[in-house]
């Protein structure tokens, strides 16, 4: 997106890559459909992204979801909104959207140098790059964009080997974490050999007053899913100061614990305590084992207890997934250390874009829309940089 804009206002431009072909963690986010953006109103739609709003907010009101789209639109790839609000290519892939961007790139004059490793500025601030089979490869650009991504999905390209090579220059890094990520919970074998790959539907999670509607599913060590990685900037934080979070999951969000004890309060009659939940509330298989799980094996009979103990399942987190899973990342390049214009302080002329700054959000199509955002703003300052000298 960078090269693009920069190429848009006449200047020639070289992407430098260390993988054999670009674009490999745009690929990635197409195995799920490529949720480009959102379409919810702006101000909510920067609210998103808790302490990193305040940031972002002019980036992505100057880039915003409507010119995302009509940027795919100019690809030939029209968009779509799904029945949640997230915005898609109507293929549903980024291959397509990838294939006929880079032929348009390359008919503006774009140059690519693929397995070119970034490795940094010798004495004489040329850019240094490791090239298999050949001795140290430099150039000397009149203005440089670094968008080197996070380091979720190493095996793809972002493994964060930049980040030794910023703090050498004295540039200030926040440590990088795994973010959309899910959870590790220490199951009973039982319930993790019956219910393990089982999706939990309509629930709501809480970690530290904060609470998340979505969904979610049993994985072999803990939880993953939508309501689990909207949480984990909050879980991050007990796991932190505690060593553990202790969350609780209601699994009956759409009644309130009134109405669910009334439902819990009729006669059982002879039905197992299964069958009387199935029936009475409503709950799935899933959802039933998860509550007993909570509960340490044991249900209450009381029918307000019962109702409560749904309405709040006890669980406790003891960490999150890795980095080499983890959708994306938090942390990077802190904002105090860039103007404006996405300029480095400490490096004038070196601009830095996407996720390698320090800002996370939650999957929705936050993700990419701030990354082409960032990339957008960087490659504006760049330009002004470039006529103002």
């Amino acid at each position: 997106m960078a090269a693009e804009r920069l190429l848009a206002a006449g200047v020639t431009v070289e992407v430098f890559d260390q993988m054999p072909s670009v674009g490999r963690k745009f690929l990635m986010a197409g195995r799920g459909g490529l949720n480009l953006t959102h379409s919810e109103g702006l101000t909510a739609f920067v609210a998103r992204y808790g302490a990193g709003a305040a940031h972002l907010k002019a980036r992505i009101e100057a880039f915003p979801p409507d010119a995302l789209r009509g940027w795919a639109d100019g690809l030939g790839q029209q968009t779509f909104v799904g029945s949640s609000g997230r915005v898609f290519p109507k293929p549903l892939k980024a291959s397509p959207l990838l294939r006929g961007w880079l032929i348009r790139l390359g008919r503006a004059g774009l140059k690519l140098n693929l397995r070119h490793r970034w490795t940094g500025w010798d004495e004489a601030g040329r850019i240094t790059f490791d090239v298999a089979g050949l001795p140290s490869v430099t150039t000397a650009p009149d203005v440089t964009i670094l968008a080197l991504g996070g380091a979720s999905w190493p095996r793809l390209g972002s493994n964060a080997a930049w980040v030794p090579v910023l703090e050498k220059q004295g540039i200030p890094v926040s440590p990088l974490m795994p973010s959309n990520v899910g959870v590790t919970i220490s199951w009973s074998e039982i319930f993790r050999q019956r219910f393990e790959g089982e999706p939990l539907k309509r629930l709501s999670v809480t970690c530290a007053g904060q609470t998340q509607t979505g969904e979610a599913v049993i994985t072999r060590t803990g939880l993953e899913g939508g309501a689990i990685y909207a949480l984990n900037p909050a879980i991050r934080d007990e796991l932190a100061a505690n060593g553990y979070a202790d969350i609780t999951v209601d699994v009956r969000p759409s009644f309130s614990a009134e109405e669910l004890t009334a439902k819990l309060a009729v006669p059982r009659n002879k039905q197992s305590t299964s069958t009387f939940l199935r029936k009475a509330a409503g709950l799935p298989p899933v959802a039933i084992a998860l509550t007993r799980e909570g509960a340490g094996g044991t249900l209450p009979v009381n029918p307000l207890a019962l109702a409560t103990l749904i309405k709040a399942i006890p669980l406790r987190v003891t960490g999150l997934g890795g980095l080499a899973r983890a959708i994306s990342t938090a942390g990077g390049v802190r904002f105090d250390a860039v103007d404006e214009h996405m300029m480095l302080s400490a490096r004038p002329g070196v601009f830095v874009a996407g996720e390698m700054l320090d800002w996370e959000a939650p999957t929705g199509g936050y993700l990419l829309q701030a990354t082409f955002a960032t990339a957008a703003a960087a490659a504006d300052g760049a330009v002004n940089w470039l006529e103002r000298r």
